[in-house]
C-alpha cells in the first residue's frame, strides 16, 4: 500500500510541475508553439479550466485559479507522501497529514503574498514603468495585502510606503515562522513522535 501511495504522490508532484511550466508558458503569449506545447497545454488544460470554472477567481486581467489548482495538488501530494510514510494509519496521523496539507496551502499563500511584496518594494526602488501589465498585476494583487496588514498594525494611521512595505514582510515571515512551529508541533503531537 506504501509503494502506491508513494507512485500516487510521484505522480501528483510531475503533475504540478507539467501545470507549473503552463503557467509559464502562458506569461510569454503565443511565443511558444508546437507539438510538445500543444500536449502540455492538452494534458494541463481540463485540469486548469475546471478551476477556472468551479472558483473563477478572474479579478480584471488576472486569473488566480490556477494558484488555487497548484495549492490542492501540493495538499493532495502532502497527504499521498505521509501516507506512504506511516506503517499502519491511525486517527492520531490522518489528523496531523491534514493539519500539515493545510499549512502546506497557507504557507504557500503566505510566501506568494511576501514575493508579490518584495516585487512591489523592486518596483519602487528600481522606478519601473508600473504601467506594464506585469507591474499593473504585482500592483492589483500587493496593494489590498499591503491595506490589510497595514489596517491591523497601524490602525487608522497611514505609514509610509516603505514603512508599510516592510511592516508586511516582516509580518508575513513572522507569521510563517509561528505557523510552522505551531503546525509541527502539533502535526507530531497529533502523530505520536517525538519531539
Amino acid at each position: 500500500m506504501q509503494l502506491i501511495f508513494r507512485f500516487l504522490a510521484a505522480a501528483a508532484g510531475l503533475y504540478s510541475l507539467l501545470i507549473f511550466i503552463r503557467i509559464i508558458i502562458s506569461w510569454f503569449g503565443d511565443n511558444f508553439s508546437g507539438r510538445p506545447v500543444d500536449l502540455l497545454f492538452r494534458i494541463t488544460d481540463p485540469y486548469l479550466d475546471w478551476w477556472r470554472r468551479a472558483l473563477n477567481l478572474r479579478f480584471g486581467f488576472i486569473d488566480l485559479s490556477p494558484l488555487a489548482a497548484v495549492a490542492f495538488l501540493s495538499m493532495f501530494q502532502s497527504i499521498l507522501g505521509a501516507l506512504s510514510r506511516f506503517d499502519r494509519v491511525t486517527f492520531g496521523n490522518i489528523l496531523s497529514i491534514v493539519l500539515l496539507s493545510a499549512w502546506s496551502i497557507a504557507s504557500f499563500v503566505l510566501w506568494f503574498c511576501a514575493l508579490v511584496i518584495i516585487l512591489r518594494f523592486i518596483a519602487y526602488m528600481t522606478n519601473r514603468n508600473i504601467y506594464s501589465p506585469f507591474w499593473r498585476a504585482v500592483d492589483t494583487i500587493s496593494q489590498p495585502i499591503l491595506y490589510r496588514i497595514n489596517r491591523i498594525f497601524f490602525g487608522r494611521r497611514i505609514p509610509g510606503y516603505l514603512k508599510g512595505i516592510f511592516v508586511s514582510i516582516i509580518a508575513l515571515v513572522a507569521l510563517w515562522i509561528a505557523g510552522r512551529f505551531i503546525v509541527m508541533f502539533l502535526a507530531r503531537l497529533f502523530s505520536g513522535l517525538p519531539f
